[in-house]
């Protein structure tokens, strides 16, 4: 089984097993291998052993505002209130941010909770609270779900989104803007353009009022240099079913809601962070697509369940 031993304060010493049984050992987080790692334990006293500067991206779902119990004291998502449930998540992305390369990026997706007949609004909330700690909001991503989960309420619309936030810790960051290019809505049967596909590449083909004014690429039919080869950039609305995972009784991240994020942020072989490591996800997609992986899980028989998904598809982490 994955352990992880800390102490929080002092002369610290970390010890990690990996997915193949092997493990490491750490004084003050001098380890230089925290590739394809869970480590267990409460992110706040486990993240500050991790050395400064060597995260590449952070894809993360924290637990949301009172929503589950995960039966342990030091939980996050059961404080008081809501201001300390932000204070709380503030201290742990700044850690987060001194672990994190100059170059990266944070992806965070939360949802939003109803009290006394009203919406806290949290998401937002937290995004702006990190803004003001430093980090760089780059993008609000609405994460639409198709399968959202029915709701009795007769007073209000049935909530079928969340938000996935992008920020960055510094403003020049990497981002891989070609390898998450959507089809060209304009080249399809989805086309809303006056006139349907009979205009494509024809001369005088688009209309000169509009949104296409002046582009002489589209008006003399060269379309190829008026659209990019690869498709158009990425939109903020993404359309995603809910995650399953048979041996997990609540919903897991969407391996294709993280896709993107790993294949945007994060370059080859580098380093994914997963503070909140749940049944390992983000791990899973990182491998997958050819990077590595570090979570960090308080509850062990999560930890457990996401490294039993994790050996499952071991012939594709790298060595």
């Amino acid at each position: 089984m994955l352990k992880t031993s800390y102490r929080a304060r002092g002369n610290t010493s970390l010890v990690a097993e990996g997915l193949n049984g092997q493990s490491s050992h750490s004084s003050n987080g001098a380890n230089k291998d925290f590739s394809d790692r869970i480590l267990i334990g409460d992110v706040r006293e486990v993240l500050p052993q991790v050395p400064d500067g060597i995260v590449d991206c952070i894809i993360t779902s924290p637990p949301y505002f009172k929503q589950r119990d995960y039966n342990d004291s030091r939980q996050i998502g059961a404080e008081a209130d809501v201001q300390q449930y932000i204070t709380t998540l503030i201290e742990v992305f700044q850690e987060c941010r001194r672990v994190m390369k100059d170059s990266g990026s944070l992806w965070l997706n939360l949802g939003d909770k109803y009290s006394d007949g009203q919406l806290l609004g949290l998401p937002w909330r937290v995004a702006l609270a990190l803004q003001s700690s430093g980090w760089i909001l780059r993008s609000e991503i609405i994460w639409h779900k198709p399968n959202a989960m029915p709701h009795s309420v007769d007073d209000r619309p049935t909530t079928d989104h969340e938000q996935l936030f992008f920020f960055t810790k510094s403003p020049k960051y990497y981002y891989d803007v070609d390898a998450i290019r959507e089809p060209h809505v304009t080249f399809s049967e989805q086309s809303k353009m006056r006139g349907g596909r009979r205009h494509f590449g024809k001369r005088n083909g688009t209309p000169e009022n509009g949104k296409n004014k002046g582009n002489s690429n589209l008006h003399d039919g060269r379309w190829d240099q008026a659209f990019h080869p690869k498709g158009r950039n990425k939109r903020t609305v993404w359309s995603i079913p809910l995650g399953k995972y048979r041996g997990a009784h609540f919903a897991v991240f969407p391996e294709k809601l993280i896709e993107p994020c790993v294949m945007a942020g994060c370059p080859q072989k580098g380093l994914v962070l997963d503070p909140f490591f749940g049944a390992g996800t983000v791990g899973l997609v990182a491998g997958r697509l050819g990077r590595r992986f570090l979570g960090v899980e308080l509850n062990s028989s999560y930890a457990a369940m996401a490294k039993e998904r994790l050996r499952a598809m071991q012939p594709f982490l790298l060595p």
